[in-house]
């Protein structure tokens, strides 16, 4: 079989065959234990710790956001957003335009924007023409009110497999994105391709078997094909650890194409903490080092009380 170039970042719209069936074995383990600064290592109340010190953001070089859904059965939006204030987060993402009046009050930001679709946003994607005309009006008008309002980020996704091979949803990906590119750049709101696991298939909020952006280099290649300032990539790290694995090496690899970052405990995608097997610390000093200037959104599920672990996750990332 002939192996094809791998695209160019100036749009060229072959597709490269090494990504296309690269990662069909199960993911690689990929970045160690975890820190030490886990669910043992930090006690006290979420409001100060046991010697009356703030909880929360610190440092400030890594720009923390929470991820308004994670957070839907214990808070409201409002009390969501004043825990996002409290630990020194700058942003509220993932959450309908109606509410960012609110995140206004509280001079919050919505670090990326989900899209109003039916359903599950992630089912219906690019790798499917016949929803492109769909994806277009809602993308162009939540770029539109993201630059209103100063949201950088918008999501999208290739969507499920359904009859498509992976070089077919590829291609459609590549040539609905670049339908919508030059609105992006005009606009000056960025696009985020977000890659999904399709191995965990315990939880719908945990795994995505059939979608079909499942690995790195497959959704690195479509945005390489596009070929847009304006179109980069959703790096989340529980995906990736589960499907790819080798997360700083890919960071390094993926470079200023990493749009967003979205974290959260592997296996169970829970608290950031000692149960779980990925160091977040490294991985954060290794955004600084490709100079990552976007948001880090914290996305687990809590598993316990929501308070002490957001606390516990955003001071695990503030390095």
């Amino acid at each position: 079989m002939k192996k094809k170039t791998k695209p160019s970042p100036q749009g060229n719209d072959s597709l490269s065959r090494r990504s296309l069936f690269k990662g069909a074995t199960a993911g690689i383990i990929g970045s160690g234990l975890a820190g030490c600064s886990g669910k043992f290592a930090i006690s006290g109340n979420v409001g100060g710790s046991k010697s009356g010190e703030k909880r929360g953001v610190r440092k400030g070089r890594i720009n923390q956001s929470v991820v308004s859904w994670c957070f839907k059965d214990h808070w409201s939006v409002h009390e969501t957003c004043e825990q996002a204030v409290k630990l020194g987060c700058k942003s509220v993402e993932l959450i309908e335009t109606e509410h960012w009046p609110e995140l206004k009050k509280h001079d919050l930001t919505c670090a990326i924007a989900t899209i109003p679709v039916e359903g599950p946003p992630f089912i219906k994607g690019f790798n499917n023409p016949k929803y492109h005309d769909m994806l277009l009006e809602v993308t162009k008008k939540t770029i539109d009110d993201s630059a209103d309002f100063g949201c950088p980020n918008v999501i999208a996704f290739t969507g499920y497999a359904e009859k498509f091979s992976l070089e077919e949803g590829a291609q459609n990906c590549v040539d609905g994105f670049k339908k919508v590119a030059g609105y992006a750049e005009k606009k000056g709101v960025t696009i985020c391709l977000e890659m999904l696991n399709s191995r965990d298939d315990s939880d719908p909020n945990k795994g995505h078997p059939g979608y079909q952006g499942d690995h790195i280099d497959y959704c690195m290649d479509i945005l390489n094909a596009v070929g847009s300032p304006r179109v980069k990539l959703l790096f989340d790290i529980y995906h990736v650890q589960i499907m790819d694995g080798d997360i700083i090496r890919r960071i390094r690899e993926c470079g200023d194409m990493i749009g967003h970052v979205h974290t959260a405990g592997n296996p169970g995608r829970g608290e950031l903490d000692d149960d779980q097997e990925i160091n977040y610390p490294p991985i954060m000093e290794a955004l600084l080092e490709i100079k990552y200037k976007g948001f880090v959104g914290q996305e687990f599920i809590p598993t316990r009380d929501p308070e002490l672990g957001l606390a516990e996750a955003v001071e695990l990332c503030d390095i």
